[in-house]
């Protein structure tokens, strides 16, 4: 529903891990902002300069491997164990931070969390925005992949904030891709067709979704229905391991080149390992269209390592990871199927640009038997469903209807280390589920609560969410507390747990802090310096301008100078030198350091010439007409 009072903009995010766009609907339909150069690389550049977000960065990152960050998505919410597999591509180091969480170290000592990274990137989308539409941007509906748990959403909602951007709502990838597919269909001749059943296959840059949905037009009960089915997926399969495969082959075989054994892409430098990543990916891109690809790499002291590769290499390497989002296809099957009741697939919608490779578009279609449909570009069509939802929060589109569900069962730890399961995948969103526990040991006087996600039946094969402890329980003997744990999942998939103890009427509750996620405390403490930075930002931008302005008026101020200066009076030409020199030390400094200068002071200096400035005028105007 729209938030009364409120007129600004909701915009739809798509912050992915190659690439992120932004996109706006309203009466005329959804539409991706920046036109031929709406698409924004995810890549972020720290250097003396400031900030670098997007095209520039990631065209330059193999000249600065270690202060480019590329793909952070996958580092968002993830713990340093969980992204070890990745580090070795990754031209930029990355440490453990405190809470387990994972942070990028830049020369100079200084770390960054994942959640900091992403803001600039979603900082761009919103000054793109603002640019577009001429108007402040301060909410956005941002999608993440349907198989991002609990830790990763908090990330995104963290991200969000740090940018200056209210996240109003999560939606999941394979699920805004519907319904920018369904505002396409409402058009078109199926305008009067029954509901549909749509297969969303989604494999981007470095996450796999699928997403089985009924697709319900609104002639047939007044609202349409964008009802999600089932959810299946895999947050570490994407574009990024099809690109460190063929980063691994090519390495392996540089290394032979060279006479190295071992671990051919650890030997390598920084730079060769950025370089590598970047032209395995332009392989991969040509091999999308052509069967052979050729490479050519220089490796110092003339020689040169040359090969064709060719699609046929390519389909062995993209094969085993194409099984894999395959029988998670085959997941998502068999939870819809009581709801399906034997129905057909109609329609399978490919999204992401690793759905470009023709082995994955075979196989895709072979699986769900029927042609996928490639009329939606895969890049954009997550963008123009998140600006979809987000005219439908705005109020500006109506008569939609969105029911999401949870990709991963959430429950508490029990005695022996088993998982009691509150709430089930792939239940509807908003969720509620309660449950009654009790204690195991006489004169329990604390409870402590541990929070999991996932489907195996053991905690230490689920993935810890967090623990809070409910304290001060009268001590009782064990088994008579009554302990009453209550799960909320709100629309974007956020957990809240809260729990009482009924007979003490003890109450414990919070919002989940993942084990290896930011605190509240550090997310304020990182929004108080975007916040300071901003104002820097400004102060700098404001400075700059002074300076071109500043550098204009005393080239056409001192040209006049040279010519009349001679017919002002002896007070009005000292004023004036006096002036001009105050401005020149001003330029002076701030292009030594701009922090040094008062851009107040600077601005009435700025005045304070052009003031003194006119009688110069006058007579030059006078003596112009004369001549």
């Amino acid at each position: 529903m729209a938030e009364s009072g409120r007129t600004d903009p909701i915009v739809g995010i798509d912050l992915g891990t190659t690439n992120s766009l932004v996109a706006f609907c309203d009466e005329r339909g959804p539409r991706v902002l920046g036109g031929d150069d709406a698409i924004v690389p995810s890549a972020v550049r720290y250097g003396d300069g400031g900030v670098i977000v997007g095209r520039v960065a990631l065209d330059e990152a193999p000249l600065h491997p270690r202060t480019t960050v590329t793909s952070v998505k996958r580092l968002m919410g993830r713990s340093i164990e969980d992204v070890r597999p990745d580090l070795g591509y990754l031209s930029y180091e990355v440490v453990e931070g405190p809470n387990r969480t994972t942070r990028v170290a830049l020369p100079g000592g200084r770390t960054l969390s994942p959640e900091e990274i992403s803001a600039e990137i979603l900082g761009e989308l919103k000054r793109r925005a603002e640019a577009e539409l001429g108007t402040g941007v301060r909410r956005a509906v941002v999608t993440v992949p349907a198989y991002f748990d609990d830790a990763q959403r908090q990330a995104t909602r963290h991200a969000g904030r740090i940018a200056g951007l209210e996240v109003v709502r999560i939606v999941n990838e394979p699920t805004a891709a519907a319904l920018a597919y369904g505002i396409g269909t409402e058009r078109a001749s199926e305008r009067n067709a029954e509901a549909q059943t749509v297969a969303v296959y989604d494999l981007g840059g470095g996450t796999f979704d699928v997403s089985i949905l009924r697709l319900t037009p609104a002639q047939a009960h007044g609202t349409e229905f964008f009802q999600v089915l089932s959810t299946a997926g895999d947050t570490r399969l994407g574009g990024d391991d099809i690109d460190h495969a063929l980063v691994a082959m090519l390495a392996g075989e540089i290394g032979v080149e060279l006479g190295r054994d071992g671990d051919a892409l650890g030997s390598l430098p920084l730079e060769t390992r950025r370089a590598l990543v970047s032209f395995a990916r332009a392989v991969k891109h040509r091999l999308s269209e052509a069967d052979e690809a050729p490479v050519e790499i220089a490796l110092g002291e003339d020689r040169v390592y040359r090969r064709v590769v060719t699609r046929a290499e390519l389909e062995a390497i993209v094969g085993p990871l194409v099984d894999r989002s395959i029988r998670a296809c085959e997941r998502a099957m068999r939870d819809a199927a009581k709801a399906l009741k034997g129905e057909p697939i109609d329609r399978v919608i490919l999204v992401g640009g690793s759905t470009r490779i023709p082995l994955v578009r075979e196989r895709v279609g072979s699986f769900f038997g029927i042609e996928p449909y490639c009329a939606l570009d895969p890049d954009r069509v997550v963008a123009m469903g998140a600006a979809v939802q987000a005219s439908i929060l705005a109020g500006t589109k109506k008569g939609s209807l969105l029911l999401d569900v949870i990709p991963l069962s959430l429950g508490v730890e029990t005695v022996g280390g088993a998982v009691a399961k509150l709430i089930m995948r792939n239940s509807p969103v908003p969720a509620r589920a309660s449950e009654r526990f009790s204690t195991s040991v006489d004169g329990q006087t604390n409870i402590r609560l541990h929070v999991l996600q996932g489907e195996r039946e053991m905690a230490v094969d689920c993935r810890s969410l967090g623990t809070f402890e409910l304290r001060g329980i009268p001590p009782m003997p064990a088994g008579i507390p009554k302990l009453l744990v209550t799960f909320l999942v709100d629309a974007n998939g956020v957990l809240t747990v809260s729990a009482v103890e009924e007979r003490s009427g003890k109450r414990a509750g919070l919002q989940i802090v993942p084990n290896h996620g930011l605190t509240e405390d550090e997310v304020e403490r990182i929004e108080r310096e975007s916040l300071t930075h901003a104002k820097d930002d400004m102060q700098r931008h404001r400075v700059v301008d002074l300076v071109t302005n500043a550098k204009l008026d005393l080239k056409w101020i001192g040209e006049r100078f040279e010519r009349y200066g001679e017919k002002l009076a002896d007070g009005e030409r000292a004023g004036l030198v006096s002036a001009i020199e105050t401005l020149r030390g001003f330029v002076e400094r701030a292009e030594a350091d701009w922090r040094s200068v008062d851009a107040n002071a600077f601005y009435e200096a700025k005045n304070a010439l052009d003031n003194a400035s006119v009688r110069l005028q006058e007579i030059g105007i006078a003596e112009s007409l004369r001549e």
